[in-house]
């Protein structure tokens, strides 16, 4: 990983939008830490969109889960999941100035919250930031079992249906590469990421209204194609 000077200047969304443009990406040492530092990894996690893998206990727990899945309703309740300490994370990356700009972002459509619910209660979602036809995965969070894995796939499937090309997921874990996620190196990252920010992604495309089914047959056709 390599980390750029700390924002000594004020920083807006414009100005996080351009980072992103260059592969870069903001983080904080810790909730407490006032400062954000740019992120460069010399290696980077993608997904590819046209070679997802749905492991099958999860396409089934997806076609029969009584959660719901809803699409930039509680920015929020999401970030604060994904900031909450959890076994084996004490604190997190997410500071004040975090949440401030990608709020920010947020009103202004840029970034998404996928949320999944269990009747009037979040229990786990993700959010990121879509720019032309890139979506760069920021954090993902689960109360319930298998949660973040259902919004995850959800994502993936709006970003199909929307016509994007590049699902940046910063880092490789064991999380994300049962879905297909693969490392990259900077140069490939920039190649990909110039090509996607030529496209216009339309996050909006798949109805938020997407039945399970319907989200697992647009994927498997997807990786058929």
């Amino acid at each position: 990983m390599t980390s750029r000077d700390d924002f000594i200047v004020e920083i807006t969304p414009q100005v996080l939008l351009k980072a992103y443009s260059c592969g870069i990406f903001p983080m904080a040492e810790s909730a407490d830490d006032p400062a954000l530092y740019w992120i460069e990894p010399q290696h980077r996690g993608i997904l590819p969109l046209d070679h997802v893998h749905i492991p099958r206990r999860l396409a089934r727990t997806i076609r029969t889960t009584p959660f719901v899945v809803r699409i930039d309703t509680d920015f929020e309740g999401t970030i604060d999941g994904c900031a909450a300490s959890r076994p084996g994370r004490r604190s997190t990356w997410i500071n004040a100035r975090i949440r401030s700009l990608y709020r920010e972002l947020f009103a202004l459509g840029h970034c998404h919250t996928v949320e999944v619910w269990d009747g009037e209660r979040l229990v786990g979602g993700l959010y990121g930031v879509a720019l032309g036809g890139a979506f760069f995965g920021e954090s993902m969070f689960s109360y319930e079992r298998d949660a973040s894995k259902i919004a995850l796939v959800h994502l993936i499937a709006r970003l199909v249906a929307g016509g994007f090309t590049l699902l940046d997921t910063q880092f490789v874990t064991e999380h994300l590469r049962q879905f297909g996620t693969i490392e990259v190196d900077r140069e490939t990252f920039q190649s990909k990421l110039d090509a996607a920010l030529k496209v216009t992604g339309d996050f909006k495309r798949l109805p938020c209204t997407a039945a399970p089914q319907d989200v697992i047959a647009l994927l498997e056709r997807s990786d058929d194609a």
